[in-house]
């Protein structure tokens, strides 16, 4: 592996140890036990559920894509990545915390922390996907990428895997439902404990500059605001965006609603759920991995490409399956191109961003993906609301990857590329 002269190996794996660290959240909180926990016990009834836990979604979404652009932007000026990060993770572990004391009829105290902790969460993204196009190169940004996405899912694997024996093992009692509150508890140890080489070891390059009142967030916009006026000079890298803002929308229903999904036509129980979530990482892990040396030979556009249309067809048979069987061979599928195409995005716009521009570029990168968020879980709750019908809404998410394909098709990737190079 060839890197920057002045980036040891040790920097990149404590760089991809934050996505070890920072999968339980995803894992746990959002996909497959506390989601579920709060659709089939927390609120009132599983479809009342369902439409609370999409509009959670929906707001923390909003909230990040509206401040994550200027925050980058005032994170590239400042010279303070890594101390915005080191933030975002404390609170992340914080309202985490607070959500192992929700309980049945606390469904909107409990939708109001999950926002609190979601948008820490996703914030803390933007802040560490920005250190990727300094710890590597355009010739292996892919590679890098995918031993990051394929380290968290393993980080992911593993702590479903502990999260079973709580939940199914007996290791606590069932009082109270506290076996399922208390991964909770498990996110934020496994989240705060292996986080700490990235906050030892990840350099902040660049000196901080000295603090002013009102200075950092004045010129965040007028940063945002010289980055949307040359906008013709970043649009291969704005098309790239507008892509995955609409491809994301799929992934990121599947991500908040699979586990919910898995359990409300199918069945499936806590344990079925947690057991479904182990796979997934497996397969998404090894994809990730696979398709990072893919990404380098082929570049991110084609490698997004070929997981776009994997995922709707597996997303189709997803939604027809009438049989367990019909429905984890869908799920393997997308298992396997999730990781594919998230490192892919990450990579794809890592070789488009000028540099002293990474933390800004990131934060638009964090904008497509979360204002991406609205309209996919907003869509299956609705239609889940006024059909009753998961499967129905199921097939709607298929349009997001088509839209998604189509537009990703008009990025010129070389171009791009030497927008980037350019003077910022």
């Amino acid at each position: 592996m060839s890197e920057p002269s002045n980036v040891r190996r040790r920097e990149i794996f404590s760089w991809c140890m934050y996505d070890f660290a920072n999968s339980a959240f995803t894992t746990l909180i959002v996909t497959f036990i506390f989601g579920t926990y709060f659709v089939k016990a927390i609120a009132s009834d599983e479809v009342t559920g369902t439409v609370m836990w999409t509009r959670a979604v929906n707001v923390s979404a909003i909230i990040v894509a509206v401040t994550m652009p200027v925050l980058g932007a005032v994170a590239d000026f400042s010279r303070r990545k890594k101390r915005f990060l080191i933030l975002a993770t404390l609170q992340t572990l914080v309202f985490t915390t607070l959500l192992f004391f929700m309980r049945p009829g606390m469904a909107l105290i409990a939708a109001v922390v999950f926002v609190l902790a979601n948008v820490a969460y996703e914030g803390g993204q933007a802040f560490y996907n920005a250190f990727l196009p300094e710890i590597s190169t355009p010739k292996n940004m892919g590679r890098i990428s995918g031993y990051g996405w394929s380290l968290g899912y393993l980080g992911g694997l593993l702590a479903l895997g502990i999260a079973l024996g709580m939940t199914q093992g007996g290791w606590l009692p069932s009082e109270g439902d506290l076996a399922v509150r208390a991964t909770s508890l498990l996110v934020v140890a496994w989240f705060g404990i292996f986080s700490i080489p990235t906050f030892v070891f990840l350099r902040e390059r660049g000196v901080a500059r000295p603090v002013e009142p009102g200075t950092y967030v004045r010129e965040g916009f007028q940063r945002v605001a010289d980055t949307l006026r040359h906008l013709r000079r970043y649009r291969e890298a704005a098309k790239a965006l507008l892509a995955r803002l609409v491809y994301n929308d799929g992934l990121v229903t599947i991500f908040a609603l699979g586990g919910i999904y898995a359990a409300t036509v199918f069945g499936f129980s806590f344990e079925g759920v947690i057991l479904l979530g182990i796979v997934l990482n497996v397969a998404a892990g090894a994809g990730a991995f696979a398709f990072g040396f893919v990404n380098d030979a082929i570049g991110g556009k084609r490698t997004i490409a070929i997981t776009l249309v994997v995922l709707a067809a597996c997303t189709l048979i997803g939604a027809m399956a009438e049989t367990r069987t019909g429905f984890w061979l869908a799920a393997i599928g997308i298992g396997l191109m999730v990781g594919p195409n998230q490192s892919a995005s990450r990579s794809l716009i890592g070789v488009m961003t000028p540099a002293e521009r990474h933390g800004e570029f990131f934060g638009f990168f964090a904008f497509s993906g979360k204002l991406a968020s609205v309209a996919g879980p907003f869509v299956y709750g609705t239609v889940v609301a006024s059909t009753g019908n998961p499967r129905l809404a199921m097939f709607a998410i298929v349009g997001f990857f088509l839209v998604g394909f189509l537009i990703l098709m008009a990025v010129d990737e070389e171009r791009g590329i030497e927008a980037a190079r350019g003077p910022g």
